[in-house]
C-alpha cells in the first residue's frame, strides 16, 4: 500500500487494516489503529508505521480509545518465511524475553547486529522495541484485568526492573500504572481486555485467573474451528464442553516456566473471543497468549484468502459459504508432531484412540484435575525411550513415534515458533517412517504455514472432485493454500482422514 492509499482507509476507518499498519497524529502525539473512531486527521499530519513499536519509538503514545496494541497481529509474519516473518513470530513467543536478542539472533543463524539491521530497516524498531511494546501491552491487560500489585506485574510482563516496567507504561500509554487501572473500561471496548470477574485466584506461584477478549479480523467461522478441534480433542489434555454453538474448548499448556489450562468460548464477540486462562507463573501469560492465537489462526487475512481463492471458479461457492474459514495451528508444535505420527494412515478417530492411550499412559498428571482434563501431554525426552506398548501399535510405527521424539528433544528437528520450514520439513523426510503427507501436516499445523497443500490427501482429493477443482490450478492459490484445503475437506462427505 502507498501512504495515499493508507490515509484512505484511515478516512473509511476500514478493519480491516487493522494490525497491518498504524498511524500516528502528530499535533496530538498519539497513534491508532486504521479503525480508530475519533476524527480524522489532515493527511498532513499523519505518519503511518508498519508496528506499533514504530510508532512507539518515534515518539508517539498508544491511543486510549481504540487500543491499538490490542490488534491483531498482521497475517504477513505466518506467510513470510524470510528472516523478518521468523523473527517476528519468535519475538511473539517470547523469546527475546526469555533469551535475549542474542538468543533470537542464533536461533535465526545471524549476527545480533544483522537481525538489529534487518528489523530496523524493514519495521522501523529492534527486536528490543519490538518485545518492549509486547511486554507493555501485556502488563496493561494484567493491570487492567488483575488485582496484582504493579510490583507483581512488572516482573510477569518481562521487566527487569520496576523503574524500567514504569518508565515504559508512562511512555507508551502517557500513564503510570496506577491511572492505567483505575481507567479501565467498565465497558470493554473492541477486542480490548474484559474487566477481570473473579480476579487472581492465587498469586506467588499459584494459579491465576485472567479473561482475555483475542481480537481477530474480519469473519471467523467458528463452527469449522470449533468443529475441527472437537474431532480431534484427546481425553485428558482437551475437552469440548457446551451445545454446539455456545461451546468451550478447554485444554492444558505446557508452557517455558510452567503449565496452564485455558478456555476459549465458540460464541464470539465483536472481534473477539472470549478467553480465560489459568496460570501457574504469570511470566508465561505473553506466550501463551500467542500459542493460543496460533491454535485459533486469529491473525489471518480473511479478506486476502477470499480474494485470492475465490477468484478460481471452482473454490469461490465454497469461500462463499464459509467466510471466516481458518485454519488451525497448534498450542504446542512437539505435541503436534507426535500426534501427526500417531494417526498417519488411520482415521481421524483411531488416530484420536492413539493418542487417548499415550496420554494415559505416559501423560504427566496434574496437581488437581479440572474437569476432563487431568494430564499434560508427554514431553518428547519422555517419549524418546518409551516402550509405547500399551498402543497397540506394529513395533515399526512405536519406532517411528521413538525416533521422531529423540529428534525433536535432542534438537535434530525444530519446530519452533521461528523454526525454518524448509528446513524442517526436509528434516522430518530424512527420519525413517516420516513420509511427505505427515511432513506437509506438521507444517501446516505446527509451523503455521498458510501455504501448504497436501496433495495426497484422500480428503482433499475427494473435495476437489465433488467441487470441481483442479489440484493441478493450485499454483493459483498461493499463499493460502491452507485455506484451500480446510475448503475441500469441508466439501460434504469429504472430511480429513
Amino acid at each position: 500500500m502507498s501512504d495515499d492509499s493508507r490515509y484512505e482507509a484511515v478516512c473509511s476507518r476500514d478493519a480491516r487494516f487493522d494490525g497491518e499498519f498504524f498511524f500516528g497524529v502528530a499535533t496530538t502525539g498519539i497513534y491508532c489503529r486504521p479503525s480508530c473512531p475519533a476524527t480524522t486527521p489532515r493527511r498532513k499530519n499523519v505518519r503511518f508505521f508498519p508496528t506499533s513499536a514504530a510508532a512507539q519509538g518515534a515518539g508517539f503514545r498508544a491511543c486510549r480509545r481504540c487500543r491499538p496494541d490490542a490488534v491483531p497481529g498482521s497475517a504477513d509474519w505466518n506467510a513470510r518465511a524470510d528472516a523478518v516473518g521468523r523473527a517476528m513470530r519468535m519475538i511473539g513467543d517470547g523469546v527475546v524475553d526469555r533469551e535475549g536478542v542474542a538468543g533470537l539472533a542464533a536461533r535465526l543463524g545471524y549476527s545480533a547486529r544483522q537481525v538489529q539491521r534487518q528489523l530496523t530497516a524493514e519495521l522501523g524498531a529492534g527486536p528490543v522495541a519490538l518485545a518492549r511494546a509486547q511486554r507493555a501491552h501485556t502488563a496493561r491487560i494484567l493491570l487492567q484485568t488483575t488485582p496484582l500489585r504493579a510490583s507483581e506485574i512488572a516482573f510477569a510482563a518481562g521487566f527487569s526492573s520496576v523503574r524500567q516496567f514504569n518508565d515504559t507504561l508512562r511512555e507508551i500509554y502517557a500513564a503510570t500504572p496506577t491511572e492505567l487501572r483505575a481507567a479501565r473500561p467498565a465497558k470493554s471496548s473492541l477486542s480490548g481486555p474484559a474487566v477481570a470477574t473473579g480476579g487472581v485466584l492465587g498469586t506467588n506461584g499459584g494459579t491465576a485467573g485472567v479473561p482475555l477478549r483475542l481480537a481477530y479480523r474480519g469473519p471467523y467461522d467458528t463452527t469449522q474451528v470449533f468443529d475441527y478441534l472437537a474431532r480431534r480433542a484427546l481425553t485428558g489434555v482437551e475437552e469440548m464442553v457446551g451445545a454446539p454453538g455456545a461451546r468451550t474448548y478447554r485444554r492444558t499448556l505446557r508452557l517455558p516456566h510452567a503449565c496452564a489450562i485455558v478456555e476459549i468460548d465458540e460464541r464470539p464477540g465483536d472481534g473477539w473471543l472470549e478467553c480465560r486462562l489459568r496460570l501457574t507463573e504469570l511470566r508465561d501469560l505473553t506466550t501463551a497468549i500467542q500459542r493460543i492465537r496460533r491454535l485459533f489462526d486469529l491473525d489471518a487475512d480473511p479478506y486476502a484468502v477470499a480474494e485470492r481463492l475465490g477468484a478460481n471458479a471452482a473454490l469461490a461457492p465454497l469461500v462463499g459459504a464459509r467466510p471466516g474459514l481458518r485454519s488451525p495451528g497448534t498450542a504446542d508444535p512437539h505435541e503436534l508432531a507426535v500426534r501427526a505420527v500417531l494417526g498417519q494412515q488411520v482415521a481421524v478417530a483411531a488416530g484420536r484412540v492413539l493418542g487417548d492411550a499415550l496420554v494415559a499412559a505416559y501423560g504427566k498428571p496434574l496437581a488437581r484435575p479440572d474437569g476432563g482434563l487431568t494430564h499434560l501431554f508427554p514431553r518428547a525426552e519422555d517419549l524418546a525411550k518409551a516402550p509405547l506398548t500399551e498402543l497397540g501399535m506394529p513395533e515399526s510405527r512405536r519406532a517411528t513415534v521413538r525416533t521422531l521424539a529423540t529428534a525433536l528433544a535432542d534438537g535434530t528437528v525444530r519446530l519452533d515458533a521461528g523454526a525454518d520450514r524448509d528446513r524442517a520439513e526436509k528434516e522430518l523426510l530424512g527420519l525413517r517412517g516420516i513420509g511427505p503427507w505427515t511432513a506437509g501436516y506438521v507444517r501446516m499445523r505446527a509451523l503455521s504455514d498458510p501455504d501448504v497443500l497436501l496433495e495426497s490427501d484422500v480428503a482433499v482429493l475427494a473435495g476437489a472432485r465433488g467441487a470441481g477443482a483442479h489440484l493441478e490450478d493450485s499454483e493459483g492459490w498461493r499463499p493460502w493454500r491452507s485455506y484451500a484445503m480446510h475448503h475441500l475437506w469441508n466439501v460434504p462427505r469429504a472430511r480429513p482422514e
